[in-house]
């Protein structure tokens, strides 16, 4: 079934369409759901809350951009709203302040397996973790991520600094990079 059956069969509330669509983008989606979740349960929860929304508000996708783009935009949402219901995020939110933090853009480098990194993001405190997903991995602005989460842009700028200094440190301690290859190449500010 192409993309462009499927979208128009669930426009129809056609249930092999839904099948389809699920089944088509499920797998990428859980791996969104599982970098903010707190266990693979919590993701297949958020996965499963975010695919009914998904249904519900088919009829808003306006083709402008990819569909794939517009299911996960979805499903980041829904975990976000998933966290602050169920208080798992605020809980956790380290709300110092840092003034000034400056954040340069770097990547994981490439050497290293995403499945590695993965692993040593979800170490990370929930608040470090969201923040470092949304910002690093999802492409939001500190102010969107402010907006989203209802904190202070300059908490989303502490938040990320810190998550990519612990998340240096858990690479290193699992001697995945070397701290001096890691400083050199500028992997992490």
């Amino acid at each position: 079934m192409t993309e462009e059956a499927i979208l128009a069969g669930c426009l129809n509330n056609d249930q092999v369409a839904q099948r389809e669509l699920y089944l088509k983008y499920s797998p990428k989606m859980l791996s969104v759901c599982y970098r903010f979740a707190h266990n693979r349960e919590d993701a297949e929860d958020m996965l499963q809350e975010g695919f009914i929304k998904v249904y519900t508000q088919i009829h808003t996708f306006q083709s402008k951009g990819a569909f794939e783009g517009w299911i996960r935009r979805i499903m980041v949402h829904t975990c976000i709203n998933h966290l602050k219901k169920n208080k798992k995020f605020n809980e956790s939110m380290d709300l110092i302040h840092a003034t000034g933090a400056q954040v340069r853009e770097e990547s994981v480098p490439s050497i290293v397996q995403a499945k590695q990194v993965v692993e040593c993001i979800r170490v990370l405190p929930l608040g470090y973790r969201t923040v470092l997903n949304l910002y690093a991995i999802e492409g939001y602005s500190h102010k969107e991520i402010a907006e989203i989460l209802e904190i202070e842009e300059s908490t989303s700028r502490s938040q990320y600094t810190r998550a990519k200094q612990m998340l240096e440190d858990i690479l290193v301690k699992k001697n995945i990079i070397q701290k001096s290859r890691a400083k050199a190449a500028g992997w992490f500010g």
